[in-house]
């Protein structure tokens, strides 16, 4: 099993105007191709996606380069699954978890674990 120093997550952090109309359509869009790539929405402008290994996650930095509105800031973020498992949530000021496998985590394991 690969260590989980070495599985990657990624997160997508935007500040897209809304104000005029064009605007606003061009945030949702973004919105739509994150989560049509695979992220999960987290809050309304913080998505995030598991990659398996750093070398995946170059696909959706190109992606993301591509097809990022033109007015705005996108940050990517990157962090290993042995940091994600650290994050601290709170929801109502309870501490919430998240689910500590993601669907395509159990997949990704799966596939490792044949070969």
């Amino acid at each position: 099993m690969i260590s989980g120093f070495r599985l990657m997550w990624m997160m997508v952090m935007f500040d897209l105007p809304v104000v005029e109309k064009k605007d606003r359509k061009a945030a949702s869009k973004f919105r739509k191709l994150l989560l049509d790539e695979g992220f999960d929405m987290c809050q309304f402008s913080v998505y995030m996606k598991f990659c398996g290994t750093r070398e995946r996650t170059t696909k959706y930095v190109n992606i993301i380069k591509e097809k990022a509105p033109s007015n705005g800031k996108v940050s990517i973020l990157f962090f290993t699954d042995k940091q994600f498992e650290k994050i601290i949530n709170i929801f109502n000021r309870e501490k919430y978890e998240l689910p500590r496998r993601s669907e395509q985590y159990v997949l990704f394991e799966d596939i490792t674990a044949e070969n």
